[in-house]
């Protein structure tokens, strides 16, 4: 299983970042695309990476945020054979508190819509085939993280913290062990980590690939996250996008050789363990 990441805030030589993140995998025959960035910029970026877009099985939605969500429209204008999978919970309702107001940070406008026969919401632990799994926050109480984070949802009630039921994580069976895919982990590294591993019960749990929201986190957070982590158990991390940079390095610190770096361009062989 080959993982090469498409789109990050990290660029690689000529080959340009954004805020986002988009991820191919390569599974046996069968090709992933996990979220599509923050505009069409995943297009050409794919285009020099090698990977044919039009080639995609399955395309998945890691959670309903515009930076992941926001190059839809140009996926499907560009593959009109794969499905887009995203969980049952995925709606044009994220938004960010500041101060009174709030900005909305969601899904596309419309997008839902217009290609709706292409969708698929999943609901509770969904095989999308053999090897491959879509499963869903386990974890209580996450608004309380949604709500630290300045993080809503607009309901016919009125505001409420995000609780994150549209997020997914991508889990992949390899020869290694599980491969966790969470492309933002609102709901905590440690948490998906941890539900993961509850649903695979006895699986070595490989790796976890994906930013973790902690870019505006104080150090004695992040250090604690690097202690939580450290006891899932848990081989390896390739974090980027929202993790930031000061954050990355004191995981780094606290974990040693087990965290890597996303960045555009970055290859990740999970079958040979090579990164490249």
């Amino acid at each position: 299983m080959k993982a090469t990441v498409v789109v990050d805030n990290i660029s690689k030589e000529n080959i340009s970042g954004e805020w986002g993140l988009c991820i191919n995998i390569e599974y046996g025959e069968k090709n992933i695309l996990l979220d599509t960035g923050a505009s069409g910029l995943f297009l050409e970026n794919a285009r020099r990476l090698g990977v044919n877009i039009q080639n995609t099985d399955y395309a998945i939605l890691s959670h309903a945020h515009y930076d992941h969500a926001d190059g839809m429209k140009y996926f499907f204008k560009t593959n009109d054979k794969a499905k887009f999978y995203l969980r049952y919970g995925c709606k044009e309702n994220c938004y960010m508190k500041k101060w009174i107001f709030h900005k909305y940070i969601g899904i596309p406008k419309n997008v839902l819509n217009e290609y709706n026969e292409r969708i698929v919401y999943v609901k509770g632990d969904y095989t999308l085939f053999p090897g491959a799994s879509l499963i869903p926050h386990k974890t209580d109480r996450l608004s309380e993280i949604g709500k630290k984070n300045m993080m809503y949802i607009r309901s016919e009630k009125g505001w409420k913290p995000d609780d994150f039921s549209h997020e997914q994580s991508l889990v992949l069976e390899t020869s290694s062990g599980i491969v966790i895919f969470n492309s933002c982990s609102h709901g905590g590294a440690d948490n998906i980590i941890n539900e993961v591993a509850a649903t695979f019960p006895g699986k070595r749990i490989k790796a976890l690939v994906g930013g973790f929201h902690i870019y505006n986190k104080s150090k004695t957070e992040v250090r604690e996250l690097a202690r939580r982590i450290r006891m899932t158990g848990v081989e390896a991390i390739y974090t980027g996008h929202c993790t930031g940079k000061r954050s990355f390095d004191i995981l780094q610190e606290e974990l040693g050789e087990m965290v890597h770096q996303l960045y555009v361009g970055l290859v990740i062989d999970f079958e040979s363990e090579n990164i490249s």
